[in-house]
C-alpha cells in the first residue's frame, strides 16, 4: 500500500504554549514522531501540516517535509482532526500523488514506537478500514462516580457496582499517537473513526496524553524511566 505520513502540528497551544515545537528530554517534541515515521520505511513522504513558520521550520530540520500551509480556517481548538488530514491530502492529490493509505501521527508522541506503526499497516493490509493505537484504562471505568448537582457523588454505572473487577466489560482508550486510515474510507466518511476500526494495543507504560502541564511532567518522567529500563 502507498502510505502517507501526516503530522498535525499548529503553532497554538493554549494549555501549553508552543507544545509541538517546546524541548522535551532535550528535542523538540516534534522531533519523535517525524523520526520515528521516516525511520519505519513505511511512508512515500512524512508531512507536517502546521500554519506556524517556527513549526514549519523545526519540521524540516528533523527531515520532515511542509509542503503546504495550513490555512487559518482549519488551524483553530475546534477543528476535527480528519478535517486537517483530508486538506493534506487534498494538496497531495492537486500535486498528483495519490496514497492507499494515509498515518496520522500526533506530534506529541514521544513514545511512538515503529514496529507498533507497523502492526497497525499490517492490520489495513489484511482488510481493516482503519485502525488506531489504544491502551487499557488504569482502573475500572465501570465503577466510576459522578456529581449530583447537590455535589453528591453517585456511580455512573450503578448496575456494576457490586461487579467483580475482572468480570467488568473491558474499556480501551485512544492512545494518542497514531491512526491509520484507508484514504477511501477517509473520503467516504471524513471520520478517524469510521466502522470496523481495528486496536493496535499498547502497554500503559508507553502512554500519555499531553495536554495540561501535569501531562508533559509525567511524560518526562516517563521517559526517564524508559530511557533506564528499556521495557517492551
Amino acid at each position: 500500500m502507498r502510505s502517507v505520513a501526516v503530522i498535525p502540528a499548529r503553532g497554538g497551544s493554549r494549555r501549553i504554549p508552543r507544545k509541538n515545537v517546546r524541548t522535551f528530554a532535550g528535542r523538540p517534541m516534534l522531533a519523535y514522531a517525524v523520526e520515528v515515521a521516516l525511520a519505519s520505511g513505511l511512508f512515500e513522504r512524512v508531512v507536517v501540516s502546521t500554519d506556524d513558520d517556527e513549526v514549519a521550520d523545526v519540521a524540516r530540520d528533523l527531515g520532515a517535509e511542509v509542503p503546504f500551509r495550513r490555512p487559518p480556517a482549519i488551524s483553530d481548538d475546534h477543528t476535527p482532526m480528519a478535517e486537517v488530514v483530508l486538506h493534506a491530502l487534498d494538496e497531495l492529490d492537486r500535486a498528483g500523488e495519490e496514497y492507499d493509505a494515509v498515518c496520522t501521527l500526533f506530534a506529541t508522541a514521544p513514545f511512538l514506537r515503529a514496529a507498533d506503526l507497523v502492526a497497525g499497516l499490517r492490520l489495513l493490509e489484511d482488510g481493516a478500514p482503519a485502525a488506531v493505537a489504544v491502551t487499557g484504562f488504569d482502573f475500572p471505568i465501570f465503577r466510576a462516580f459522578g456529581l449530583n448537582d447537590d455535589g453528591a457523588l453517585r456511580p455512573l454505572w450503578p448496575e456494576h457496582a457490586g461487579t467483580r473487577s475482572q468480570d467488568l466489560p473491558e474499556a480501551l482508550h485512544d492512545a494518542g499517537q497514531f491512526y491509520w486510515t484507508r484514504v477511501e474510507v477517509l473520503r467516504a466518511t471524513r471520520s478517524l473513526w469510521p466502522d470496523g476500526m481495528r486496536p493496535v494495543r499498547l502497554p500503559r507504560h508507553r502512554v500519555q496524553d499531553i495536554d495540561e502541564p501535569e501531562d508533559w511532567e509525567r511524560a518526562e518522567w516517563m521517559h526517564r524511566a524508559l530511557e533506564g529500563e528499556a521495557p517492551s
